[in-house]
């Protein structure tokens, strides 16, 4: 083929996406262009970027999927019908990570199997199947983010250029409306347990699930 009728072709490809007559395929690059949110949290007193949207009380939970230790794909919408606890944060072999985990864990083994208390991180699989194991974590289910990191950015908790997440909790109802959020401002410093467990044990009460005592 002749360089100029290479050219008319590629102006006549040109024409007919832009006349919407053939599809044009969406590259990964644009994609994943994700709205940068600077100064919301810090990290040892250092103000990060997250990417993603900030998810707000009142709107639909993103769906995302996740790794359970075993490797396999866990859907969050799966879990329709439950109220939910999610727990996002930078990686459960810290110290403040250890505390939140156990503070939860304390408060769901007698929860009713209609909730559903996730936490998640960007540890991999192994890493959390082995932390569970060793610190007799069994009331929470924990989810690995490493893969896609779909979940930190559709809940706008992905630290940029960490590629950790930011310590945060959503409550999620049955019908899978965010009814709670708090962004932890500090990643060092625990989650507002009082106010979080104020908030599932009402939302509990709405859907007549039985729950805990806030302590």
């Amino acid at each position: 083929m002749k360089k100029i009728d290479a050219e008319k072709m590629n102006a006549i490809w040109i024409l007919t996406v832009c006349l919407g007559l053939v599809s044009q395929p969406v590259f990964a690059e644009s994609a994943t262009l994700l709205p940068e949110r600077e100064g919301v949290v810090r990290m040892k007193g250092i103000p990060v970027t997250l990417l993603g949207p900030e998810i707000t009380v009142g709107q639909k939970a993103p769906d995302f999927v996740a790794q359970a230790t075993d490797l396999s794909d866990v859907r969050f919408n799966d879990l329709e019908g439950k109220v939910k606890l999610i727990a996002s944060v930078p990686s459960l072999d810290t110290p403040v990570c250890r505390t939140e985990i156990h503070t939860f864990n304390e408060d769901a083994v007698a929860v009713s199997p209609k909730i559903a208390i996730l936490f998640i991180s960007m540890d991999l699989p192994f890493a959390q199947k082995r932390f569970c194991g060793n610190d007799g974590i069994q009331g929470v289910r924990t989810l690995s983010d490493h893969r896609t990191a779909e979940f930190g950015e559709k809940y706008g908790v992905l630290i940029k250029d960490m590629r950790l997440l930011s310590r945060a909790i959503f409550i999620v109802d049955p019908q899978g409306i965010v009814r709670y959020v708090e962004y932890v401002k500090e990643n060092t410093t625990e989650p507002d347990y009082k106010k979080a467990l104020k908030a599932l044990k009402e939302i509990a009460d709405r859907t007549s699930v039985k729950i805990p005592k806030v302590r």
